[in-house]
């Protein structure tokens, strides 16, 4: 007795098959490069736990944002180090701090040809690394510090920033941003909201490389997303999209597939997940150690993300598969 010959595996015999038939494609333009700048430094200082990734300087940061909108790369996402910290995180909303300094540095170099994005938070500004005012008791004081959050957008829209992404996940923020943005005259600025912000072990790199420790071994449990919880994400995207942002986020990307997958059920803006500097760095710890195809496990996860329901994708990995995908 015969059987007919599965029909499937005959779209899989070459490459060319493969690419015809593929249901999710991965391009240049669905990558946000997430970039550190600090202030006070002339040359580029790399981050030893993020292979490849460096603190530049705001030369050298004008010269690698040139570079990845000649790869394609449409959007970077600016990460601040300041050279000084205080409790209220005033350089955050410094209209000469360092992120504000580099937006028109990058706006005078290259218009429109680039979207401008800009992590809109506190922790990298304050000397006790929360993402929001702390009281003495030491409790953040989630309604103070949405205050401070429409401050530090208002500063970042008149630098020249496209788009704000609040990450403290402080409740509120969006419609607080939003109501700052709109009574200084930038409604055009769109809000990325960190909504689904999870309370991961994966950020330890992305600390060491914008210099934050948290103060008495302290955490942020008490405002980031509970990682156990996937509806209580949904509850915290519908309500920041109900305050108005134009743009969700879900971070990290690879432990929360479920939640990038539920969150493309449930709503219409555009999503963007961020594939952290942990899910980087043990992808690259792994290569150098030769158990890993390193740049095929990041175009597969990568790829993987974009599946999910992400129609951007933040990434360390974006400069190498922008010359990977060219």
């Amino acid at each position: 007795m015969s059987f007919p010959q599965t029909r499937l595996r005959r779209l899989r015999r070459t490459p060319a098959l493969r690419r015809l038939v593929a249901e999710t494609r991965l391009g240049v333009d669905d990558l946000v490069a997430p970039l550190f700048v600090r202030e006070g430094i002339d040359e580029p200082v790399p981050v030893p736990s993020l292979p490849g990734v460096v603190q530049h300087s705001r030369e050298s940061l004008r010269k690698e944002v040139a570079e990845l909108v000649d790869l394609g790369i449409d959007a970077v996402i600016l990460f601040g180090v300041p050279a000084t910290k205080d409790p209220e995180g005033s350089g955050a909303s410094d209209p000469d701090g360092i992120v504000q300094v580099a937006l028109r540095d990058l706006r005078d170099d290259l218009g429109d040809r680039v979207v401008l994005m800009a992590d809109l938070c506190i922790d990298e500004y304050t000397d006790h690394g929360h993402c929001g005012l702390v009281t003495p008791d030491g409790r953040v004081d989630n309604d103070a510090t949405l205050e401070v959050y429409g401050e530090v957008a208002i500063a970042q829209a008149g630098a020249g920033a496209d788009i704000c992404a609040p990450s403290g996940m402080m409740d509120g923020q969006v419609l607080a941003i939003r109501d700052a943005l709109d009574e200084e005259g930038h409604e055009d600025v769109a809000i990325l909201a960190y909504a689904a912000k999870y309370a991961s072990a994966l950020y330890g790199p992305f600390r060491d490389a914008v210099d934050v420790s948290i103060a008495d071994g302290g955490d942020r449990t008490a405002y980031q997303q509970d990682w156990a919880n996937a509806r209580e994400a949904m509850a915290e995207i519908r309500e920041d999209v109900g305050e108005g942002a134009d743009m969700i986020m879900v971070k990290p990307a690879m432990t929360y597939l479920d939640v990038i997958a539920r969150a493309r059920a449930e709503v219409d803006v555009p999503i963007a997940a961020y594939h952290v500097s942990g899910e980087y760095a043990m992808v690259h710890a792994a290569a150098e150690r030769g158990w890993i195809d390193g740049d095929a496990v990041a175009l597969e996860q990568i790829t993987a993300v974009k599946r999910a329901g992400a129609d951007m994708v933040l990434t360390y990995f974006a400069r190498a598969l922008a010359e990977r995908l060219q």
